[in-house]
This record gives C-alpha cells, structure tokens and sequence, in this order.
C-alpha cells in the first residue's frame, strides 16, 4: 500500500513509518517543514493548506498530528490550541481526501480515551457515550472533524487511544526516572488507566488499515489496570519499592489542578470491544508482560 501519515516523527508515528516500512509499503510522511525527500509533502493546519497533488494515488492515511495534551499547563489559550490543533488538522486532511480521484480506501483518525470523560468503574465501549469535560469535548469534535471523509465514502476508524506505555515517550517515560530510584508511588489509586503497549497501538492501527472496520475503535489493553495496580506492577517489574502515595497537590502544582485532574486522577475503564471482535490479537494483554517486554532486559 501507498500510506500517507501525519505526526510521522512522533511518539506513536515514528514506529509506525518503521513498522510500514518493514512490511514493504511505501510511506509518504506529512510534515510542517519543507519536504526534504520525495517522500514528504508539506501542510500548513493553522493556514489551512496542504499539497494535495502530493496525496494523489495514497491507499491510505494515518492521522496522528495534533498539540500534546500536556504539552504546557492548560492556560485558556493552550485549550485553545489542543482542540484547534486537532480540528482544523483533520478538517483539511479530510476534506483533501474527500477531494482526490480516486480516493484512498481507508482513513485512520487520532483520536483519545478521554472521549468518556471521568466514569468511574463503569465498563466503557465504543457505544458508550462521551463525558462532559475539556478532553471529552475536544474528542467529539476531533471526530466529527472528519466528516468530509466518511461522506466521501472513505472508510474512517477513530482510533480512541488510551495511555501508551513504552519508555521511548508517553507516561511511562516521565514515570519511569522516579520509580528507578525508588520513589515511585500511587497517584490516587482507585481510578481505572486503560492502557496499551507501543507495540500493540501499531500493530492495532496496522491491523485496521487492512480490515473493514469503520466508526470508533478503542485502542487499549483487554485488561485495564487501576492506578494502584499500574504502580505495584511497575515497581515489582523494576525491584524497586512503591510504598510512598504520591500527594495529590504536587501534580496539581506543576500541571495545574484541570490537567492534572484530567491526565492522572480521572477514571476510566476502557474495553477494546470492537478490535478484539475484528480479530486482532494483542501481543501484550496483559500489564505485567508488557512492562516486562519493554524493560527487562
């Protein structure tokens, strides 16, 4: 397949351009900057353009760009920028595609767990419905963003990815130098981290490229952890001890109350129903053997 990806030297894209690439398909990477290779071609989200002609003959495109969720402390101007960052993004991607002939078969759209808002232990699937708070509302409209591709006849999978954890990036990278020295602790303990392994969020997205599954996919572990569970997990995997809760207003001091509130204290208990009933097998089911497979060596 020809494969256009967006956010491409991220977290989550650069192995996935590696991944793509390894299988033998060909990667056009959507950068910001001026193309340096013929295997680039630029867009400009704020401005709204993008070389289409340089999305002729794409297969199919992964969306993965947008402002990092906690990237800055959420100032009413940094909202602003995560929720524009990933609709007018998706918007012009959508709308690009939707204009193209012929049309790429299928889209993959970023989208985020934080579609449910705080839920408590209430078993959340792709039907259940979305929470009432900023990450909540910003993922509905990210969604709705690329309308333009489904009336198009583009079949598009939101991907609604829970916390990935690998020590190249994400959670796992700012938890990990604490932990190691073993001051490592519960934040909370109770609320529920659906998460899903570096490995498994590629392979899952790989997987819905070559499957016939549109609409809302959560991309998560079958078996969520609490964070309290996550904690004594990551701490037996490394040695180290994890008896010291973490008190609540240290987070809140440096992310600010709303963030921290958000990213580390809400709740919610994700199942990946319709990636499971698709047929996709997870490497890593389980916590204990994905920390494992990424930290011990």
């Amino acid at each position: 397949m020809d494969v256009a990806v967006t956010g491409s030297s991220g977290f989550l894209g650069t192995p996935l351009v590696a991944a793509l690439e390894a299988q033998g398909h060909r990667v056009r990477r959507v950068v910001r900057h001026a193309p340096s290779g013929p295997d680039q071609l630029q867009w400009d989200p704020v401005a709204g353009t993008i070389d289409a002609d340089g999305l002729a003959g794409v297969d199919a495109v992964v969306h993965l760009a947008g402002e990092g969720i906690n990237a800055k402390r959420w100032t009413a101007a940094q909202k602003r920028r995560i929720l524009e960052s990933r609709t007018r993004g998706t918007d012009l991607i959508a709308k690009a595609l939707a204009r193209l002939d012929p049309r790429p078969s299928v889209l993959v759209s970023g989208s985020a767990i934080g579609y449910y808002g705080d839920r408590g232990d209430e078993v959340l699937t792709e039907d259940s419905p979305p929470g009432d708070d900023f990450l909540a509302d910003v993922c509905v409209a990210w969604e709705a963003a690329a309308l333009p591709a489904v009336l198009a006849g583009i079949r598009t999978a939101y991907v609604r990815t829970g916390i990935v954890l690998d020590p190249s990036g994400g959670a796992l990278a700012k938890m990990l130098p604490l932990f190691r020295l073993g001051l490592g602790g519960r934040l909370g303990g109770d609320q529920w981290w659906s998460w899903i392994s570096l490995a498994d969020e590629v392979g899952a997205i790989l997987h819905l490229l070559q499957t016939d599954v549109a609409g809302p996919v959560n991309l998560t572990a079958p078996e969520p952890v609490t964070n309290a569970e996550l904690t004594e997990t990551l701490g037996a995997v490394l040695g180290r001890p994890t008896l010291l809760p973490v008190p609540r207003l240290g987070p809140e001091l440096v992310l600010g109350r709303e963030l921290a509130k958000s990213l580390l204290y809400s709740s919610a208990r994700v199942a990946p129903t319709r990636l499971e009933a698709s047929g996709y097998r997870f490497a890593h089911p389980d916590l204990d053997g994905a920390l494992r497979a990424v930290l011990v060596r």
